[in-house]
C-alpha cells in the first residue's frame, strides 16, 4: 500500500531537561515522536494513555529508584522495549537490570547516534522490521507490505486507518483508550478537532464490515472476539 510509514513513538523517562532536549531533537531528525516525563510516577499513566515503541528510562531519578520503575512496568503487563540509561558500569549490574526487564542500556554519558543504533537493534530483534502478520479472525494485517485482506479479500486503507487498524489488532485483548488514539494521532500532525477520531473508525467500519471494532462506551475502542 503507498504512503509514508506510520510514526514512531518513544516514550523518554529523564529528569535531565538539557539531555531530554537534545534526545527529542535528535529522533525528530529520524522521524520518532518523543514523549517526555520527569519521574517514575508518571510512567505508567504515559503507558496507559499513549501507544509507544520503546521507553527509554533514565536509572538516576528524583522519585523512585529505577530498577524499581522497570520492575513494577513489568510486573504490570508492560511489554514494550525499554533501554535504560545508566551510570553504573558494573558487569553484575547490567546483568540485573537485563533479569528485571530492560532490553538493553547504555552507559553516561549517551551518545544520541549510540542511543539511535541500540533503538533500531532492539526492534530489529524482536522482528519488528520482519515478517509480522497480525490475525484476527478472518482478519490479517502485514505492517511491513502494508496490506490488510479479509476473507481473502484485499482491503484499502489510508495511513491513518491502517495505523488505527494495527494499533488495535496489536492491543486485540484490552480495550485501547480514545485518549490513547487521540494522542497518537497528533503524531501524524494532524488536528484532531470534533469527532475526527469517530470519522477514522467510522471509515473503518465501512471497509470491513460492523462486526470487527466495538466501541466500548466512555472508554475507546477493541476488537469484537474473533471478527
Amino acid at each position: 500500500m503507498p504512503g509514508c510509514r506510520t510514526p514512531m513513538r518513544l516514550l523518554l523517562v529523564e529528569d535531565d531537561a538539557r539531555l531530554a532536549g537534545a534526545v527529542r531533537s535528535w529522533m525528530g531528525h529520524a522521524a520518532i515522536d518523543v514523549d517526555w516525563v520527569t519521574t517514575g510516577a508518571e510512567i505508567e499513566t504515559a503507558l496507559r494513555r499513549g501507544i509507544y515503541d520503546w521507553l527509554v528510562l533514565d536509572l538516576g531519578l528524583p522519585d523512585v529508584d529505577g530498577e524499581e520503575a522497570l520492575r513494577g512496568l513489568r510486573a504490570a503487563g508492560f511489554d514494550l522495549p525499554v533501554v535504560v540509561v545508566t551510570a553504573r558500569e558494573q558487569v553484575q549490574d547490567r546483568v540485573r537490570l537485563l533479569d528485571l526487564g530492560a532490553d538493553d542500556f547504555l552507559v553516561k554519558p549517551v551518545h544520541l547516534d549510540e542511543l539511535a543504533a541500540r533503538l533500531r537493534a532492539v526492534r530489529r530483534r524482536q522482528g519488528s522490521t520482519g515478517d509480522i502478520v497480525l490475525r484476527h479472525g478472518a482478519l490479517v494485517l502485514v505492517p511491513a507490505s502494508r496490506t490488510v485482506s479479509l476473507a481473502g479479500r484485499y482491503i484499502a486503507l489510508t495511513n491513518r486507518e491502517f495505523w488505527l487498524l494495527e494499533t488495535l489488532m496489536a492491543h486485540h485483548d484490552r480495550v485501547v483508550t480514545r485518549e490513547a488514539l487521540i494522542e497518537s494521532l497528533h503524531g501524524w500532525n494532524e488536528d484532531i478537532v470534533g469527532n475526527a477520531l469517530d470519522v477514522h473508525v467510522h471509515n473503518l467500519r465501512r471497509k470491513l464490515g460492523r462486526g470487527v471494532i466495538r466501541t466500548v462506551r466512555g472508554v475507546g475502542f477493541t476488537l469484537y472476539p474473533q471478527a
